[in-house]
């Protein structure tokens, strides 16, 4: 159960090796979250990440988890759910793609769409189902700002994060009432491995930062977080921009 300060003690990470969940593990072992889940496909790097967690004075589990196996996912999550209660779910998995090749290659494409909107939808309808059962928890999405307005830069990539957002939302509607609390995150460019070599666009973030924001979020039962907040006014303002204007701006 989560603490007063609405701080989880149980933590499950799909996408266990993603910057921003560690950053947001790192934070919350450090103030009383002692088990946590990292999913992820089994590798160097989610043992790595695991241990790094443990060195924290966390009791770290891994589970082989594949965003694009969706009918394996009721299956592995259930074990998880199985050995006790989890406070909090962190929705942490996707990929950006290459928009430049994967709009001559429609398979890379949909492997895009698959992973960050398909695969989501499956896993956070297990977890939700788990979360509803045991009548509390934090199911926390990370969505994108690319999903707000779509650009023509990065649009497969971001039609995908658009999907993703909007069955975030429907599925805290569909939760509400039920102790289950879904939050929605929505971080500009972060500075991490995903993006490294890529131009940083303005109002950019680290993984740390978009961290702190989770972590705020959740102290407040928030349904949804803007990474950094000013972009709330920024994608409000943009996404009233005409189409023939939008695709002239430099974004």
């Amino acid at each position: 159960m989560k603490d007063a300060f609405g701080t989880p003690q149980s933590l499950l990470v799909l996408g266990g090796t993603s910057e921003i969940a560690l950053a947001t593990a790192r934070r919350l072992v450090a103030r009383r979250t002692r088990t946590v889940w990292l999913a992820g496909r089994p590798s160097p790097e989610l043992q790595s990440a695991a241990d790094w967690l443990r060195a924290l004075g966390a009791t770290v589990h891994t589970v082989a988890f594949d965003a694009l196996d969706t009918e394996s996912h009721a299956e592995c999550l259930g074990k998880v759910f199985a050995e006790g209660d989890v406070d909090m779910v962190l929705l942490a998995f996707g990929v950006l793609g290459d928009q430049a090749h994967d709009e001559s290659d429609p398979v890379a494409a949909v492997r895009v769409a698959q992973t960050n909107y398909t695969g989501a939808v499956s896993s956070g309808l297990v977890c939700a189902k788990a979360l509803q059962e045991q009548g509390h928890g934090s199911l926390v999405v990370l969505s994108s700002v690319a999903g707000e307005r779509i650009r023509r830069t990065d649009f497969i990539y971001g039609s995908s994060k658009a999907g993703l957002d909007a069955f975030a939302q429907g599925l805290g509607d569909a939760l509400h009432g039920t102790g289950v609390h879904v939050m929605v995150v929505r971080p500009g460019f972060v500075r991490s491995r995903m993006t490294e070599g890529r131009e940083e666009t303005p109002l950019a973030s680290s993984p740390e930062e978009v961290a702190v924001a989770i972590e705020s979020g959740l102290r407040r039962r928030a349904e949804t977080v803007w990474v950094p907040g000013t972009l709330r006014v920024v994608m409000s303002a943009l996404r009233h921009v005409p189409r023939p204007l939008f695709r002239r701006l430099p974004l």
